[in-house]
This record gives C-alpha cells, structure tokens and sequence, in this order.
C-alpha cells in the first residue's frame, strides 16, 4: 500500500476508535464506514462515466482490446526477430560461400 493509503487507514482507525470511547457502537461505525466507501466508489466511477448497466460490458471489451494490442506486439516482435535471424544466417552463408571461392561457380 501507498503511505496516503496508509495514512488513510491510521485516520480512519483513529477516528473509529474516539467514536467508540464516545458510546458509538463498533457495527454502527463499520457501516457508516462501509457505507461512505461504497457512496465514494460509486462517486468515482460515475465520473469515470461507468456508473451506469452498460459499464461492466465496456470494461470487458477494453480488456479483450488490450490483450489483442498486447498479442499483435507480441507478433510483431516474434516475426521481426524472425526475420532478422534470417537475415543474419544469409548473410552468413553469403560470407561462407565467398570465402570458399564457391562465387566462381555461380557466375559461370
């Protein structure tokens, strides 16, 4: 976790506890708890525009979108590796066949 995160947590755990030594029952300060984060979460997605039914349908495709982007690097990257292996391995057997005079016989 961040230090906000933590900090967060020491706040509310403080804050929680001075509301029990003033006669607030734990349960009704967890559910006030539970009950703001909830109205926070809901708050947060509603400005991140998924609060509504179709919300749940658009992630998923974002993520399917994301992994196809991630699969066609993976791709590109497989076969441009693929391509410069080649490449070098032709330039190897050019290297060789120069070498050994073996150009004589192809240019009679």
């Amino acid at each position: 976790m961040t230090n906000v995160a933590l900090s967060a947590e020491a706040l509310l755990a403080s804050l929680m506890a001075q509301a029990e030594g003033r006669g607030v029952d734990l349960i009704t300060l967890r559910a006030l708890v539970e009950e703001s984060s909830q109205a926070g979460a809901r708050r947060a997605l509603a400005s991140l525009g998924l609060d509504d039914e179709r919300a749940r349908r658009d992630m998923d495709e974002l993520r399917e979108l994301l992994s196809a982007w991630r699969d066609a690097k993976r791709s590109a990257w497989r076969a441009v590796v693929t391509w410069a292996v080649r490449l070098m391995l032709a330039m190897l057997l050019i290297g060789i066949a120069v070498r050994l005079r073996l150009t004589d016989l192809v240019v009679q």
